[in-house]
């Protein structure tokens, strides 16, 4: 990574994206999310990836979930991309905002129509009773739509985590590995200060 410094992040993230999705055996868009609650209380989670641009990283989530309970308290996150195949890892910490009407409208019409029913008939994050509660409510809901357009729920979208820091790792022998941090102060500025950082 001798010329990294010299680039920008999200080609770069999207180059080592590319990558993983020759070489990883399940979702290579899986990351870590790291939020906390209003107490300070930290929590993390797998979610799926749903695109990036140079105004951040987006996942879409039921709005009355753990984590999006956490993220309305407490608008900022970090993610952790951990490639095995590749031996890499990517860590973002940034600010969150929602993503907007029309993007999450066009990203839920893209999903299967099991993926659009189940997320009306789950209750993310409450206690279930059993499986069997599960099934009939998405039943219940593949009914109430039969064979037409399945609408987003209101309490489904998106978040977006504008990064403030971007952290580039790659594996080294004898643990002398290489990490390189780009950061800035304003998510809006393109501007990036790039370090190198003992392993």
């Amino acid at each position: 990574m001798a010329d990294i410094k010299d680039r920008d992040p999200f080609e770069i993230f999207g180059e080592w994206l590319k990558e993983a999705e020759k070489s990883e055996p399940n979702d290579p868009n899986a990351v870590a999310l790291a939020t906390a609650n209003a107490d300070g209380q930290p929590a993390v989670r797998m979610v799926l990836l749903k695109g990036y641009d140079p105004q951040g990283f987006v996942f879409y989530t039921n709005l009355e979930s753990n984590k999006g309970q956490d993220l309305t308290a407490n608008p900022q996150a970090a993610m952790l991309f951990h490639w095995k195949s590749l031996r890499r890892q990517v860590r973002i910490e940034g600010s969150v905002s929602s993503v907007t009407t029309e993007e999450a409208d066009e990203y839920f019409a893209s999903r299967a129509r099991g993926s659009q029913i189940g997320a009306w008939a789950s209750e993310q994050s409450r206690p279930l009773a059993g499986r069997y509660d599960l099934e009939k409510r998405v039943a219940a809901f593949t009914a109430k739509f039969g064979i037409g357009t399945v609408p987003r729920p209101d309490h489904w979208s998106g978040y977006r985590i504008a990064p403030k820091r971007i952290e580039f790792w790659k594996d080294g022998a004898f643990r002398l590995h290489d990490r390189h941090v780009f950061s800035r102060q304003d998510p809006s500025n393109a501007n990036w200060t790039v370090e190198q950082l003992f392993p």
